[in-house]
């Protein structure tokens, strides 16, 4: 049997491929959440540990770091960024006159 198959390359943005509404936003808490997660693993924290840093129940580390985005608001990922040390800066620009849309970027920086 010779069948072939079509591949389409990705925009980058899993969520956007896959028809999820405001795609920029959930990519922008996707990786606000892997960041945090990497934090807590630099770290070496433990659940435990992380729950008690960060006032939040030990399941809700669990969901953390398993990327349950719905469990969190951007607001309260900001608070749990605050807890690890970390600075977050929000800047707001006019849109590029290329570009349709405005759009949603996150910008990390290198280190943990």
């Amino acid at each position: 049997m010779n069948t072939k198959e079509k591949i389409h390359r990705g925009s980058g943005n899993v969520f956007e491929d896959i028809g999820v509404a405001h795609s920029e936003r959930v990519m922008a808490r996707a990786q606000i959440m892997s960041r945090i997660a990497d934090i807590i693993k630099h770290k070496g924290l433990t659940q435990k540990q992380t729950a008690e840093l960060l006032s939040i129940p030990q399941s809700k580390v669990s969901c953390l770091m398993n990327g349950k985005l719905s469990m969190f608001s951007l607001d309260h990922l900001f608070e749990l960024l605050n807890a690890l040390d970390r600075d977050v800066e929000i800047i707001i620009k006019p849109k590029i006159k290329e570009e349709k849309f405005a759009t949603t970027h996150v910008l990390l920086a290198a280190s943990l």
